[in-house]
């Protein structure tokens, strides 16, 4: 497979990672509380823990964890550094909205105030 290929299908694996919602509150408890055994991320939601290791699988083919053997327990760690690829590729739509606000702001300062008698 060319370069570009791999590279569109590891940032395809990223997105489709980040598309659902259990994923993504994977990512935001190992980023505020650090890497975690599976049982005290499988704490947090209402689903059985086969189901999370499925969604951790995921995460882990996206490059978005790690996991790291320890005794019995796996543990998992955030690895941010496909976000920045996320980040990249969402910047210009970032400036296209900043303008739009900025015009909408303008116009709006332009426009007389109501008079509220």
């Amino acid at each position: 497979m060319p370069a570009a290929e791999a590279r569109e299908a590891a940032d395809d694996r990223v997105f489709a990672a980040l598309a659902n919602a259990t994923r993504r509150e994977v990512l935001r408890l190992l980023r505020e509380r650090g890497p975690q055994p599976v049982q005290a991320l499988a704490d947090h939601f209402d689903m059985r823990r086969p189901s999370l290791s499925e969604h951790l699988k995921v995460l882990r083919e996206a490059g978005l964890v790690s996991e790291q053997r320890s005794g019995r327990q796996r543990i998992y760690r955030l690895d941010a550094a496909p976000l920045a690829e996320v980040q990249d590729w969402l910047h210009p739509y970032e400036r296209f909205w900043r303008e739009r606000l900025k015009g909408l702001g303008d116009l709006l300062d332009r426009m007389p105030d109501d008079d509220p008698a």
